[in-house]
């Protein structure tokens, strides 16, 4: 028995990296990881930029509103080019231009002549390379693995690099920010882009992306928003991503604020918030990496909306570090435990030859709609205060989860006959979610 426990152990352990047996998933998740941490860093930088040359609540929430709205106006137009050309090439170029954009930044910080108006524009150009960015790379995640059904798996090392680096990143920025200065931060991650572009660079992936040249842009994008639209557990899944990203997800803008007035701290506690998040996101991520089928994944979706809502309005409610850092490490956890699912099972159901039209309405709708949000949250902080808005954001989405669940055991009929189609169930009942 004993031996039968190690064994399965090991087994589990094995199977977090799995698809890390592809070569050209290797490589880009080498060189994303990297870049990240760096990317990690500016957030920090520049959400700190800003409330020191303001103090203003709002203008965190513009920020955070201006960087990410022009996903929300393009990313259906940029989903029918990710279906049209090649995703890899498009990734490489919106690395190029997300490089420049950071040493751009870099150098008006460290001249010290940055001004607000600059943060501004130079967010509007990060979130129009974004759209390009953001369809092609949740698209292209399927090419870079050799097995299918490594998939799933695949996606949660995305989200455990990512929060890894959410870990790290602001740890290390809030400590240089404190010795330093914000600009050093800026240099880093404009460095770290060197990693992500070597990756993509190396990658070699075969002829056999499908280009839908027949018929015009308008066409491609109308049956896109058929499809995605029409089909309905996708559209239930943007929905609901959709909400979290305009009443949940927001939070995170706020952090800065909450660093300063209610815990009474500077940019290293800001830096511990966000670390706290990353840890327990990267506890999610990891856990969901050693799942091997997408089967329950929307119970977990359900459960976790419910744990994140509950953990934002713990949050409104603390004014002590290391609890406000608990709260935190369950609100990291659950958010990418929710996440994650949702993408891996939009990622499962999409047909290949529409996946970039449909993952650009799921970056839409996570990218898009938060800018919104972050603009609401800044707006009604600084008119009703940053506790009472985080109660209201927490409660909005303990509701949300509480809808999803409603409706999940209706979407069975939905997703099995696809399941079963792609070989991913035997063709009789059981529990999808």
């Amino acid at each position: 028995m004993l031996y039968k426990g190690i064994a399965k152990e090991f087994y589990t352990f094995k199977n977090i990296f799995s698809s890390l047996r592809s070569r050209n998933y290797r490589l880009y998740f080498i060189g994303q990881g990297t870049s990240l941490v760096g990317t990690w860093m500016q957030n920090i930088a520049l959400s700190w930029l800003v409330y020191r040359l303001t103090g203003s609540v709002f203008l965190l929430g513009l920020i955070g509103f201006t960087s990410q709205i022009p996903t929300f106006i393009l990313a259906p137009f940029t989903g029918v080019l990710t279906d049209r050309y090649n995703r890899l090439s498009i990734m490489k170029l919106a690395q190029v231009f997300f490089m420049l954009q950071a040493l751009t930044m870099a150098l008006l910080v460290l001249f010290n002549i940055i001004e607000v108006w600059h943060i501004i524009a130079l967010s509007i150009i990060f979130g129009i390379i974004s759209a390009f960015d953001a369809p092609a790379r949740q698209s292209l995640v399927i090419s870079l693995i050799d097995n299918p059904e490594d998939l799933s798996n695949a996606i949660a090392l995305n989200s455990a690099i990512f929060n890894a680096a959410r870990l790290v990143g602001p740890a290390i920025a809030g400590i240089i920010i404190a010795a330093f200065g914000e600009g050093i931060c800026f240099v880093l991650n404009t460095l770290s882009f060197i990693a992500v572009i070597w990756a993509l660079l190396k990658i070699k992936l075969p002829v056999k992306q499908k280009s839908v040249y027949a018929g015009n842009l308008r066409k491609s994008f109308a049956e896109g928003i058929q499809y995605t639209f029409q089909s309905v557990p996708i559209r239930t899944f943007i929905i609901l991503l959709a909400i979290l990203s305009l009443v949940g997800f927001p939070f995170i803008v706020l952090l800065p604020a909450y660093a300063k007035e209610i815990l009474h701290g500077g940019s290293d506690t800001l830096g511990f918030l966000m670390s706290a998040l990353g840890a327990g996101a990267l506890t999610g991520a990891v856990y969901m990496a050693t799942r091997k089928s997408v089967l329950g994944l929307g119970k977990i979706i359900s459960i976790n909306t419910c744990i994140m809502g509950l953990a934002i309005i713990l949050s409104s409610l603390s004014e002590k570090m290391q609890f406000s850092l608990i709260v935190f490490y369950f609100g990291g956890f659950s958010m990418i435990m929710s996440l994650a699912a949702i993408n891996t099972m939009i990622q499962t159901i999409a047909d290949e030859d529409k996946r970039g039209r449909v993952m650009s309405f799921y970056a839409m709708a996570l990218m898009g709609t938060m800018p919104i949000g972050n603009l609401l949250a800044g707006s009604i902080a600084s008119g009703i205060g940053i506790p009472h808005t985080l109660l209201i954001m927490g409660t909005t989405t303990v509701f949300s989860g509480i809808w999803f669940e409603l409706n999940r055991k209706s979407l069975r009929k939905y997703i099995h006959p696809i399941y079963i189609k792609k070989g991913i169930m035997p063709p009789f009942p059981d529990d999808m979610s």
